[in-house]
């Protein structure tokens, strides 16, 4: 599989700009074909996780995803392990990871990232597709590159 990530890179790199989360979001979505995802960024003081962007999660939903506190779902449990947290198909899973609520948003194959910049963390990224699916090694590391860029963009 080929990937184009050069829009999201692209986006990233513009030190002027002011990020635009749901532009980034939604060409993070189209690079790795999927079709629901969050962005949320760490509150350092209060250790929780604010929703900066989503695509394709039910309005119902949202309440229980502005903020998460760190160890709570794939979200938080990532931000808090500082590693990719992946579900191959969220509708069977029965690990726990994820909230039971997610289930709601009928996507099966998820990760969730942690958005980390010099072993410090940022946020979390969330993507998934409508299929069961495993993100390759390298699909993980060109996310990991990705929240290393939006964690430079979200410090500077």
């Amino acid at each position: 599989m080929t990937l184009n990530t050069k829009p999201i890179f692209d986006t990233l790199a513009d030190e002027g700009s002011v990020i635009d989360w749901k532009r980034l979001l939604a060409e993070i979505l189209d690079a790795f074909d999927c079709s629901t995802g969050t962005i949320h960024t760490l509150v350092q003081d209060s250790q929780l996780l604010h929703l900066k962007a989503y695509q394709g999660i039910p309005e119902f939903l949202l309440p229980k995803m502005t903020v998460i506190p760190i160890g709570k779902g794939m979200a938080g449990v990532a931000a808090e392990r500082k590693q990719p947290v992946q579900i191959c198909n969220l509708q069977t899973d029965e690990s726990g990871l994820a909230r039971l609520s997610a289930k709601e948003t009928k996507v099966e194959g998820s990760i969730a990232m942690p958005l980390m910049l010099n072993g410090q963390l940022h946020g979390t990224l969330g993507i998934a597709k409508l299929v069961p699916y495993e993100f390759t090694p390298e699909e993980k590391e060109i996310l990991m590159e990705i929240g290393e860029a939006i964690s430079r963009k979200i410090v500077s």
